[in-house]
């Protein structure tokens, strides 16, 4: 039966370093070289994918080192503009006002934004209102506004589609008359003989709300960069790090990890130890980000981005490599890792087996280690996913490593005797006040008796919307999570590998210290 590892091994100076040893030892460096040749041929990007996503989840970093970590990411060399300019875009999209009175102080600078483009003159400008001032779009209540209040300087570059031009009397008492203004003429005429309005009060207040952004955000992305990185802006830099600590994490890990170039990843990934503050206490390890993120803070250091794209892979992500395997593998790489599998899984035979491979990794290269376990957590997830397909089988697996079960009563008849015995008393207490519970609510509703439920529930067998009751009956409450979780064979080699690794890696940091 396949050895799972659960309990403990004996940690005693008499764990010898033998053929045993050396066997798995280069069997798990073997089926780690076959992982990684299916995993490279246009994989690395889905690796780092599957990677982002583990790192998103981390939470022990606070609002300010996560601000610290990205900023630091920015302000490093050679520049990242590339980055910065998704810093950016992110804060034109969700918070345009807290950019926008820096491009309203800069407002000088738009001359050559609306030079010689006229969709851009008529996007901002053209927006007048039959009801007046108030009403006007921002543009053009900015341009009738410096128009009036400088009319000696500027009134006659207005140009008009009508025969005549209009007075400024005359458009102050029906300010609907600016709707017949040639705005495209007049902001050219503006651009070329009144310098003074794109410096102007006016001009300068209607961009401070950020909308003008939306109308080319390449331009005030590459505007902004040249202000942070060649004029030093603090202004920019003060909004982008308030943007930084404002966002989750999450948020940001998502937009932003994703886009770096290789190199810049592999500083993030140096970088992100020092802002780490996992709990003081042992995590549980139910969330895979909090242990990675033990992983990291402890041994991050003396890691490649190779090293923990295929731990991350090997752990979190094993369905998917599953898939991989049985979608792109060729037959010849498939057949060397099966038998590479079930040489590792066949080759152990007692809870000691993992001893010497954890005693002697912790005194080499810590982070090699927690990989070749990674490698050791994924060919059982292999072996489960190949190999068992009944109950009596996954049964025998819990009963032979110490599982204690019971089957779930979320399909099954609700019989007492459905239950193992070696289920504990609060996870049966458990199941009882919810069987009492059921069935009290079908007393109140006039349920049918139980014989009738049972020939009712037979009789939904058909065509398409067939019910299982055999494979139902394969769904197992299990002592490794407590009971909490309903298991079905489809994702018990998840749940089981998971557990493994997650133990082993609990003896790993005890025995390695914290």
């Amino acid at each position: 039966m396949l050895q799972l590892f659960l309990s403990e091994p004996i940690w005693g100076d008499d764990t010898v370093v033998d053929e045993v040893y050396t066997r798995r030892k280069s069997l798990l460096d073997e089926l780690e070289l076959v992982i990684w040749t299916l995993m490279t041929p246009g994989r690395r990007s889905e690796a780092r994918l599957w990677l982002c996503k583990t790192l998103s989840g981390i939470c022990s970093i606070s609002p300010r080192r996560q601000r610290d970590l990205f900023v630091s990411l920015l302000r490093s060399k050679p520049i990242k503009r590339h980055l910065a300019s998704q810093v950016l875009q992110l804060i034109f999209e969700k918070q345009p006002r807290k950019v926008g009175p820096i491009i309203a102080k800069k407002s000088q600078k738009l001359e050559n934004f609306f030079k010689g483009n006229p969709n851009r003159i008529l996007q901002w400008f053209s927006n007048f209102s039959v009801t007046g001032d108030l009403e006007h779009g921002k543009g053009a209540k900015a341009l009738s506004q410096f128009a009036f209040v400088n009319r000696d300087l500027c009134w006659e570059e207005l140009e008009w589609k009508g025969k005549h031009g209009q007075s400024p009397a005359m458009v102050a008492t029906k300010p609907h008359y600016f709707l017949d203004l040639d705005v495209q003429r007049t902001v050219e005429n503006f651009l070329e003989y009144v310098p003074e309005f794109w410096s102007s009060h006016e001009f300068s207040e209607s961009l401070e709300d950020g909308s003008i952004f939306f109308i080319d955000t390449e331009f005030f992305v590459n505007l902004f960069l040249d202000l942070m990185y060649k004029e030093g802006m603090e202004d920019i830099w003060e909004a982008v790090e308030e943007f930084l600590m404002e966002q989750s994490f999450s948020f940001l890990s998502h937009h932003l990890l994703i886009i770096l170039k290789e190199q810049d990843f592999h500083l993030f990934l140096e970088l992100l130890p020092k802002y780490l503050k996992p709990r003081a206490e042992f995590i549980a390890f139910g969330n895979a980000s909090e242990w990675f993120e033990i992983i990291l803070s402890k041994y991050c250091s003396s890691s490649t981005i190779d090293q923990l794209l295929l731990l991350n892979a090997l752990t979190n992500q094993g369905r998917q490599l599953l898939r991989l395997v049985h979608e792109e593998g060729s037959e010849e790489e498939k057949e060397k890792l099966k038998n590479l599998v079930f040489k590792l899984c066949e080759f152990s035979n007692c809870d000691n087996d993992l001893a010497p491979i954890i005693k002697e990794g912790l005194k080499t290269k810590p982070l090699e280690l927690i990989k070749r376990l990674g490698v050791q957590c994924w060919a059982i997830h292999f072996m489960l996913s190949e190999e068992f397909r009944t109950p009596e089988s996954w049964e025998s697996l819990f009963i032979s490593n110490g599982i204690k079960f019971c089957k779930s009563e979320k399909y099954a008849l609700l019989r007492d005797h459905d239950f193992s015995e070696d289920c504990d008393g609060r996870a049966s207490a458990s199941l009882k006040l919810k069987k009492h519970k059921k069935q009290r609510k079908k007393r109140r509703r006039g349920f049918i008796p139980a014989e009738s439920y049972e020939c009712e529930l037979v009789d939904l067998d058909i065509g398409n919307d067939r019910i299982d009751l055999q494979s139902k009956a394969g769904d197992w409450l299990l002592s490794t999570d407590g009971y909490s979780a309903t298991w079905s064979s489809v994702d018990l080699p998840e749940h089981i590998s998971k557990q493994c690794f997650l133990t082993w890696l609990k003896w790993v940091f005890a025995k390695g210290g914290r």
